[in-house]
Order: C-alpha cells, then sequence, then structure tokens
C-alpha cells in the first residue's frame, strides 16, 4: 500500500500521545456488552442499580461491576439518593458514540 498525498487537502490533525491514551481508555471501557447496555439505558434516563438489573436482566454485582468500570472511566456518575445510588451518564457524547456503533452494525450491508 503506498500513501499518496492530495494536494489542497489539510492535514490530520496530530494529537498528544496523552489525549491518545486517554480515547483509547475511554473506547476499552464502553467496549463490553453489559456497558454498552447500560449506556443504552441511561441514554433514556437516570436509573438506579435495580432499575438496570430488571432491564436487562443480569445479576445485581456484573451491573455493579460494569458500573465501577464506567464510573472509574468518567462515563457514568451516581448521585446517592437515600438508599440507593441514581447513575447518569456524564456527556451526551458518549452516548452518542455507543449509539453511532449499533446503528453501524445494525445496518444492511
Amino acid at each position: 500500500m503506498s500513501v499518496t498525498s492530495h494536494q489542497g487537502a489539510g492535514a490530520a490533525p496530530v494529537h498528544a500521545p496523552r489525549t491518545l491514551t486517554a480515547a483509547g481508555d475511554l473506547l476499552r471501557a464502553l467496549a463490553a456488552p453489559v456497558r454498552i447496555a447500560i449506556v443504552l439505558q441511561l441514554r433514556e434516563g437516570p436509573r438506579c442499580v435495580h432499575d438496570l438489573v430488571d432491564a436487562l436482566a443480569v445479576t445485581q454485582p456484573l451491573i455493579s461491576q460494569h458500573l465501577r468500570v464506567l464510573k472509574s472511566a468518567g462515563v457514568v456518575e451516581g448521585e446517592r439518593k437515600g438508599r440507593e445510588v441514581i447513575y447518569s451518564l456524564v456527556d451526551d457524547h458518549l452516548s452518542h458514540i455507543v449509539v453511532d456503533a449499533v446503528a453501524h452494525v445494525q445496518e444492511e450491508k
């Protein structure tokens, strides 16, 4: 494969290695099917753990484990309300990444 230059085309921006590493970490955090399902659920609005357990038909410990990964990656945040923690997405950009990925694999070829 040869690399050619297109006259008049702007060069792709060069990002700092730290930025690229952080983007890779974020994508890894989103890479598990259960985490994708959690993001899709939270896209519809805040949820507590038992809501996610019911919606996704997986165990509470598994949901909690995946929420920890998403929280440490800065994808979700939790707010304690009484005995429950209500989780929500930190940012809409993240849900767009997941929605676009799901839409892409559902496209007919």
